[in-house]
């Protein structure tokens, strides 16, 4: 009897246990790890990692490592971090708040990816506009209608002179030499400063010079089978044919120079005895010294390159009217060794 009255107590007890014990509540709260729960636990008084981890089924030696601790001591009131196998179920309110974080991040993924693309093209539209050739076309010579010249009598009703800036040469220098003054060419020529570079090109207006441009000597170099001459003018027949023209204007300027128009083909050599950085060229009849205005129709550009020499036929310069170095054939933007130009330049001779 007292038996059963024992087991009856017993009984009820366990009951009242679970009927009234609370189930373990965090300390603090939990945290989403990857998917996981986990825990925040407030230490008090008398906890260790041994007694947190067998409140949660975690061994000790985890919560340390999991802590980044290397001492088993506890400080109360240190939160300490138990990593759990439980799966983490969101709230609505987190998943609300989790929902706003994602399209704030897409939101802002799309605004930078927007910036970069703006940046990219201004990027382009700059570089587009700042471009430059290598090679600045030089100004044209007008002789069929006459150019009035700055600051000139109008009676000079004459074309301007092309001339070649020689070192050491300035503005002023050159208007003496051309009768004419600083202010003329700097307008006619549009340019910007006084400085003046060698081998450029000017147009000076039409003066009554005291000494006109005389070519530079060259020395005598041999290319191949083309001798360059260093006197004289070589002696040579232009070749006549459907492929190479030339057209000449019958009115000589008051220098007694004929403007002579030719078409036909071109070609380039490499050798060693030509400064293949400079813009020189060989041609059958035109006076060393005299400055040539070329023209590639192919890609409609414009160089002017210097004679230094002629020269005669041989199987690489069958048929063509111009020899020239690989600086001119690389300004008009040649692709093959021979090509077509048209050419135009001043002569003493019809």
């Amino acid at each position: 009897m007292k038996f059963k009255i024992l087991l009856l107590t017993l009984s009820l007890f366990t009951i009242s246990l679970v009927s009234f014990a609370k189930p373990v509540v965090d300390s603090v709260g939990v945290k989403d790890n990857d998917g996981k729960k986990m825990i925040l636990f407030k230490v008090k008084a008398k906890d260790t990692y041994y007694s947190i981890g067998r409140r949660y089924n975690v061994k000790p030696e985890v919560l340390m490592k999991f802590n980044g601790s290397k001492k088993a001591i506890l400080t109360i009131g240190a939160i300490i971090k138990v990593p759990t196998d439980i799966p983490y179920k969101k709230s609505a309110k987190e998943k609300e708040i989790a929902k706003k974080e994602t399209t704030k991040e897409k939101k802002a993924r799309l605004a930078e990816e927007a910036s970069a693309e703006k940046k990219r093209k201004q990027k382009e539209e700059a570089t587009a506009e700042t471009e430059v050739t290598t090679q600045p076309s030089a100004p044209e010579r007008v002789v069929a209608a006459p150019v009035q010249p700055v600051q000139q009598p109008v009676q000079d009703n004459l074309p301007p002179t092309q001339y070649k800036v020689s070192a050491g040469e300035t503005l002023y220098s050159i208007s003496k030499r051309f009768n004419s003054n600083v202010d003329a060419i700097t307008k006619l020529n549009n340019l910007s400063s006084t400085t003046l570079i060698p081998g450029q090109i000017l147009l000076v207006p039409a003066g009554v010079a005291s000494t006109p441009p005389s070519p530079v000597a060259q020395p005598v170099v041999s290319v191949e089978n083309h001798t360059i001459q260093n006197d004289s003018p070589a002696v040579g027949a232009i070749n006549k044919d459907s492929a190479n023209t030339a057209e000449h204007h019958l009115n000589a300027n008051k220098y007694g120079l004929y403007e002579k128009n030719e078409k036909g083909v071109a070609t380039w050599i490499e050798d060693a005895s030509l400064d293949q950085n400079k813009k020189f060229v060989l041609h059958r009849t035109a006076p060393i010294g005299t400055v040539i205005k070329i023209t590639n129709p192919m890609t409609n550009r414009t160089t002017f390159a210097k004679v230094v020499g002629t020269f005669t036929d041989s199987e690489a310069t069958k048929d063509v009217i111009i020899v020239m170095t690989k600086n001119v054939a690389d300004s008009l933007g040649a692709l093959d060794k021979r090509f077509r130009v048209d050419i135009s330049y001043g002569s003493p001779n019809e």
